[in-house]
């Protein structure tokens, strides 16, 4: 049974009544010396706080899809089949030269998730790093007007702990987009969501090459893109990609877009932060120079020209708006930055009802006929 949708979840309902009507009928029913006695009743009282804490637990996780599995919730996916030596890409090349890999794609296997996005286990040729890909096409992708048109695309990331499917399942981005793309509000853009949940659910990436750990960056910068490019009919030019994420994303959208000019145009953070610091779990905040080196706004004052991006970074007073302020002050062109504050929860409440605007705030940067 998976860990998501509803038959997990109506099991953990019925447990709760099954657990309290046990410990009641037995109660008094214990026998033996007092110690054993008392210690049936605590495990009975325990029994039925386990149940109510799973049931509350498997319906925050539905609703957010934090984790996506239960090899994602024990820990026990293994995503890095090696973590080779990465040579430098070149900056000029936005994809790579090797003959093309076809892949398979399958509907996702979550109620959640609308069912026309895609899934395919991606085997990253660069990074060593496997996992799923989910992909939602435009409503313009298959109609026969577009038939030699190319689409621009955006990376969406989850925070940490993160499913490829929270995107999809809890802030409708797909459900959201496709009217407003049906009228030309916002651009068709390819949606693309990958694995960034790597090294279970004890490590976060940050997104970066970490030595001897993983190659999370060259997995969502490089094999990711190609795998996009390899199967579908999208734009390789670097002005027609972004990267959008929230939360722990929402530091990795940064950050990849600042790293990686040659590859996106534009990076949309939603109540992120600058230094890595801020995620405790983080391989590159444990590391002092990783630590320095993957801080977006150290990316930004160490540039040896500035980058050709547009930033959008939003969140509240003390929750990354005053990173993003730090952002702004540090541009200079042809980088800009969109500051945006916000109020509420560091939560998918806020961050939902943001996806039309930000998307039209990205189509002002990759317009539909770029």
């Amino acid at each position: 049974m998976q860990l998501t949708g509803t038959p997990f979840l109506i099991v953990t309902i019925i447990l709760v009544p099954i657990s309290i009507a046990v410990a009641m009928l037995f109660w008094g029913k214990v026998r033996g010396p007092r110690a054993a006695k008392t210690l049936t009743r605590l495990v009975m009282l325990l029994f039925c706080q386990v149940t109510a804490v799973l049931t509350v637990f498997v319906m925050v996780n539905n609703a957010n899809l934090i984790y996506g599995s239960w090899s994602d919730l024990l820990g026990t996916g293994d995503h890095v089949r090696a973590v080779p030596h990465v040579s430098p890409e070149d900056p000029k090349a936005s994809h790579s030269p090797e003959p093309k890999v076809i892949q398979q794609f399958k509907k996702v296997d979550d109620p959640k998730v609308p069912g026309d996005v895609q899934r395919t286990e991606l085997k990253g040729r660069v990074s060593g790093v496997d996992g799923e890909v989910l992909v939602w096409l435009p409503p313009q992708y298959d109609k026969p007007e577009y038939k030699d048109k190319k689409f621009p695309v955006v990376e969406l990331l989850p925070g940490w702990p993160g499913s490829s499917s929270t995107w999809y399942g809890t802030l409708k981005v797909s459900e959201q987009l496709k009217p407003l793309m049906e009228n030309g509000t916002v651009a068709p853009f390819i949606l693309v969501s990958p694995r960034t949940l790597l090294l279970g659910n004890t490590a976060d990436t940050g997104c970066a090459d970490v030595p001897g750990k993983v190659n999370a960056a060259t997995w969502l910068a490089r094999d990711v893109p190609q795998m996009v490019l390899d199967n579908f009919r999208a734009d390789p030019s670097a002005d027609r990609w972004a990267v959008a994420g929230y939360s722990a994303g929402a530091h990795c959208a940064t950050k990849l877009a600042l790293e990686h000019p040659n590859r996106y145009r534009a990076g949309i953070s939603l109540s992120g932060y600058n230094d890595p610091g801020k995620e405790p779990a983080s391989l590159t905040a444990k590391d002092p120079a990783l630590r320095e080196k993957s801080n977006p706004l150290n990316i930004l004052k160490n540039a040896a020209q500035p980058p050709k991006v547009a930033l959008y970074v939003s969140g509240n007073k003390g929750d990354g708006y005053e990173d993003a302020l730090a952002l702004k002050a540090a541009v200079k062109a042809p980088t800009t930055v969109q500051p945006v504050e916000t109020t509420g929860a560091h939560s998918s409440d806020v961050w939902k009802p943001m996806v039309p605007d930000v998307f039209k705030w990205l189509t002002s940067v990759i317009p539909a006929n770029g």
